[in-house]
């Protein structure tokens, strides 16, 4: 696949306010997600391992924090064989409207039209850069010009619960797609867009400048560019994919994905399909101690663990105080928590502090207990009652830690470090 042949435009500018508050500081695209990565790197990843080089980044909502994390591309770039081959261009919404927005996901690509035409390719591959998937585009981009679409959708099978959280396919027997629903009340189908499309470029094209020509079109691909292609009876077709695939659209689908994951239902890098991101080094070194002890968990190399962490992900430069206790949880990057804390499905957010002695997520099974960005938290005084039913909440899911085989100075169990 060369540069002329496909080239990726990678829409970034999510706001995601479901996932409020991690995306009051950042865009929802470079949330983190795993012990080290942020949600971008899997698409971004995903493009470099199926050999397109040429990506657009269009941002809009706190830009700079999709920016920052991405600079010149070189983390996803560099490799032994194609060392400095292709670019990732960062494409912010203030460079092509004088707002400073992109008023859909297709007056986004439509406002890039030039930096598309300077390409030349035969074919655009349209992505959210929000999602958690792993996927090769070369065989989807292989039926797509077999067929001989105008257009091509990746789609997946969801829950008939998330259903109305997507544009819905119907397709026939040749995968043609013969009914298009976006965000149906009452879905028919479960089959859902997957956000990725395959179009002939120049055929795009001409449906951006039209759809941007008419004052009625909100200006989307879901709302507008699909249905138009239907109405005009074009080729359009469905691409089923049958790997993972996550729309992390809310705080419950966050932490679910950190479970699936810890379940093994994706792994995150492999030395085949490898995922890349910009580095994080610890702001201090890293220390486990010998009375620590992680069941079934993930945590970067670069924390300090002195509790006992079951069940949950840690990222870069977390610290875990002597006496805390955690379970089914996200700990973020650079999050402090102290001593004697216990944490109950929870998702703590970057930089957060925890202080000695608090308890979080032991009340209301249903819900994900939430700790913004940034926000400390100080014990508050309870009684003897609610603080042991807190540590009961906690001792199912240690009971797999007191059995571990050996008495090594670091206990692991089902854990990684990732180094």
């Amino acid at each position: 696949m060369h540069n002329t042949d496909c080239i990726a435009m990678l829409l970034a500018g999510g706001q995601g306010s479901r996932l409020a508050p991690f995306t009051g500081q950042m865009a929802k695209p470079v949330i983190s997600f795993g012990d080290r990565f942020r949600m971008i790197d899997f698409p971004l990843s995903n493009c470099i391992n199926s050999g397109i080089r040429t990506i657009g980044v269009l941002t809009q909502y706190c830009s700079d924090s999709v920016h920052d994390h991405i600079m010149d591309g070189e983390a996803w770039l560099r490799s032994t064989a194609t060392k400095h081959s292709g670019e990732i261009t960062m494409l912010p919404a203030t460079r092509v409207s004088s707002s400073g927005c992109y008023t859909g996901t297709a007056d986004a690509i439509a406002r890039n039209v030039a930096y598309v035409d300077e390409h030349h390719p035969e074919h655009v591959l349209v992505l959210s850069g929000d999602h958690i998937y792993q996927m090769d585009y070369r065989p989807m981009l292989e039926f797509h010009k077999a067929s001989k679409a105008m257009a091509t959708i990746a789609v997946k099978q969801v829950p008939w619960r998330e259903a109305h959280r997507f544009g819905i396919m119907h397709t026939d027997e040749q995968s043609r797609i013969v009914k298009f629903e976006e965000k149906p009340a009452a879905p028919e189908s479960n089959l859902a867009s997957m956000g990725i499309y395959l179009f002939r470029w120049q055929d795009l094209r001409s449906m951006l400048l039209e759809d941007a020509a008419n004052p009625q079109s909100s200006h989307d691909f879901g709302k507008d560019i699909i249905p138009a292609i239907l109405a005009a009876e074009e080729s359009l077709n469905a691409y089923p994919y049958e790997g993972y695939w996550r729309d992390v659209g809310t705080v419950e689908s966050l932490w679910e994905a950190h479970m699936e994951l810890l379940d093994g239902e994706m792994n995150l890098t492999t030395e085949a399909w490898p995922l890349r991101s910009k580095e994080v080094h610890p702001v201090r070194a890293p220390y486990v101690s010998p009375q620590a002890v992680l069941s079934n968990s993930i945590a970067h190399p670069g924390c300090t663990i002195e509790g006992r962490i079951s069940r949950s992900v840690l990222g870069a430069g977390v610290s875990i105080g002597k006496g805390s206790g955690i379970a089914e949880s996200i700990i973020m990057p650079g999050a402090k928590i102290g001593r004697n804390v216990r944490i109950h499905r929870a998702i703590i957010g970057e930089n957060a502090v925890i202080h000695d002695g608090a308890i979080i997520g032991e009340s209301n099974h249903g819900d994900i207990a939430v700790v913004a960005p940034g926000e400390a938290i100080v014990a508050q005084l309870i009684n003897s009652s609610s603080r042991l039913k807190a540590l009961e909440q906690l001792e199912q899911y240690e009971n797999s830690a007191t059995e571990l085989i050996g008495t090594g100075e670091k206990r692991f169990s089902n854990s990684v470090m990732h180094y």
